[in-house]
């Protein structure tokens, strides 16, 4: 359970990150809600899964699920653009990610 607390965290901060966009700068009240909801879920789920995993291994799951999560929302739902290099650095945080859970013996 300690690891699908972890996603769920990762996948609330990409929540909070996208309706921030969308707030415009919290000057959009239902998106400013919607973004501080997100980030008491995000960081809540982030708090259940370090009680159980360490720190060393919770933080940059969590972080790295957000900022994949993160780009993918830029690129289908923002219409970014993201050169063929980037690409590359990408998938070497997903690999890192994989890599990190695959080792972490929990």
């Amino acid at each position: 359970m300690t690891w699908v607390y972890l996603i769920l965290g990762g996948l609330f901060e990409v929540v909070w990150a996208t309706t921030m966009k969308l707030s415009q700068g919290f000057s959009n009240l239902g998106y400013s809600l919607l973004t501080i909801m997100g980030m008491i879920f995000s960081f809540g789920f982030l708090a259940l899964a370090v009680k159980h995993l360490p720190l060393s291994i919770g933080y940059p799951v969590w972080t790295g699920i957000g900022a994949v999560g993160s780009i993918l929302v830029g690129l289908f739902l923002f219409k970014d653009q993201i050169n063929p290099l980037t690409w590359f650095f990408i998938a070497l945080l997903i690999i890192g990610i994989i890599g990190i859970k695959v080792t972490s013996g929990h």
